[in-house]
């Protein structure tokens, strides 16, 4: 029987098989780690808003509909709240730095929150 050979990601420290890890930059990353390195969502992007918009539209999605759970989640919790800092939601969802930014994204391209700045802090709202 063939030994699989086992690597150590360099950002989470969880040990995956070597085939199931890639290289990003000049670390071993696990998929997950990988995924969230590379896969970045631009938030201010007219595109992603215009394809979003389209999309939902297309598929008669309203409001929170098509959303998965956690992005269901941040977006009522930014509306019961009226309006959020971003470190309120590290706090309160205990996401990494980009996963986080790659929720709100999203949620900035379906227009369901936007952002709003006040002196020097920047809050998370409802879009309406």
């Amino acid at each position: 029987m063939a030994q699989v050979e086992v690597v150590r990601c360099q950002k989470c420290g969880r040990e995956v098989a070597a085939s199931r890890s890639s290289t990003h930059g000049s670390q071993v990353l696990c998929e997950d780690c990988y995924m969230e390195a590379s896969q970045r969502v631009q938030t201010c992007d007219p595109l992603a808003v215009r394809s979003a918009q389209h999309f939902r539209k297309a598929s008669g999605l309203e409001g929170t509909e098509g959303l998965t759970e956690l992005q269901r989640t941040i977006c009522e919790f930014i509306k019961h709240r009226g309006r959020v800092t971003v470190h309120e939601l590290y706090t309160t969802f205990h996401l990494s730095p980009r996963h986080l930014e790659n929720q709100i994204a999203i949620l900035r391209h379906c227009e369901l929150v936007r952002g709003e700045k006040e002196g020097d802090t920047v809050y998370l709202a409802p879009f309406e």
